[in-house]
């Protein structure tokens, strides 16, 4: 079987094994306060271009959501996201069980738009019962989106300007960041991410990691005793350097962009192998993420060898499928899923 369902199936990338390895013996503090972390966030912040943000590190996205999350709404405030969106559809009701409630916007795309924000505001304060209802609090999107589309960068100063003006603090999950970074659409580099949000995260889990997320808060208003909440929430871990191990060797020499950067070539080789079959994509897509509508006796056909995600029913006789490479994913395994994709 060869797989394509997601872009964290594999375990980590060889360097960080061996780093992982040749450092099993040191002695270290604690709870990310050993060398390792410190070497990674000053890695992360000259790649981000500053030196005044904070930077935590996390085991995995769903963690860091509701810890991020929580810890910027007041009791009475809901998140707004695109109904799409990571937090409102795959997270099992994690923010929800914080307490706080996720504020949908329609988007078709997985992308929601400055003026959406507005509008709900809008909605909310011109209301008269306003005070009966969940006032939105903060803005979520994520970068690339669940849909494998991307924020270009006058999208997202659109999105900071607006929500900077409404007093929303705008966070940002990056769970995928890499591929999004590295695709040749892309129009956002790290340094416009840092200073068009408020807080976000690079994750690593899906981009070459064994596991770990790393959060960068930008907003000073922000950082006050974060990591008490980290704590609170589960997400100190005692043995914080394999954290900082982890991006320590994904950031010392550009080796997050490198593999990154593979997957996306890896896709955009299948996405050229669905168009030229005539299947049409359902998200237009140029990260690792593609979406190509097929017909069910096609899948029917190939699933037996190939693992991918089912994504919607279309009609009758198609469906939206979800097919993901990852900074592991061999060539090999991609000349064979388009060779047989050809002969269907």
């Amino acid at each position: 079987m060869l797989r394509f369902e997601c872009d964290y199936l594999e375990g980590a990338h060889p360097r960080i094994l061996e780093k992982l390895e040749e450092t099993n013996f040191e002695q270290t503090a604690g709870y990310g306060e050993d060398p390792h972390c410190e070497n990674a966030r000053k890695l992360i912040c000259s790649a981000c271009g500053r030196d005044d943000v904070d930077v935590h590190f996390l085991v995995g996205g769903t963690q860091t959501n509701f810890t991020v999350i929580s810890s910027i709404l007041r009791p009475h405030q809901g998140v707004v996201a695109a109904v799409t969106g990571h937090i409102n559809v795959h997270e099992t009701g994690a923010i929800e069980a914080t307490g706080h409630k996720v504020l949908p916007l329609p988007s078709e795309d997985g992308k929601i738009t400055a003026a959406q924000v507005r509008e709900m505001y809008d909605a909310h304060w011109n209301d008269d019962t306003h005070e009966h209802m969940v006032q939105p609090g903060m803005v979520y999107i994520s970068q690339p989106t669940e849909n494998g589309t991307l924020y270009s960068k006058e999208e997202l100063r659109a999105l900071h300007e607006t929500c900077e003006e409404l007093e929303l603090p705008l966070f940002l999950d990056g769970a995928r960041m890499g591929y999004g970074l590295m695709s040749e659409e892309n129009t956002l580099a790290l340094e416009d991410i840092a200073a068009l949000t408020d807080v976000f995260y690079i994750g690593g889990t899906k981009v070459g990691a064994l596991f770990g997320e790393a959060i960068v808060i930008v907003n000073p208003a922000l950082k006050k005793d974060f990591r008490y909440l980290i704590k609170q929430h589960g997400g100190m871990l005692a043995k914080g350097r394999l954290l900082g191990i982890q991006f320590e060797t994904l950031f010392e020499d550009g080796l997050y962009f490198e593999i990154a950067e593979y997957a996306d070539q890896l896709a955009m080789r299948l996405k050229e192998a669905f168009v030229k079959k005539g299947y049409p994509l359902r998200y237009d897509s140029y990260t690792n993420q593609q979406f190509p509508i097929m017909p069910n006796e096609h899948i029917d056909v190939i699933k037996d060898k190939y693992s991918f995600s089912f994504w919607e029913a279309v009609d009758a006789s198609h469906s939206a499928v979800r097919f993901c490479t990852s900074w592991a994913t061999k060539k090999e395994a991609v000349d064979q899923l388009i060779k047989d994709i050809e002969v269907l």
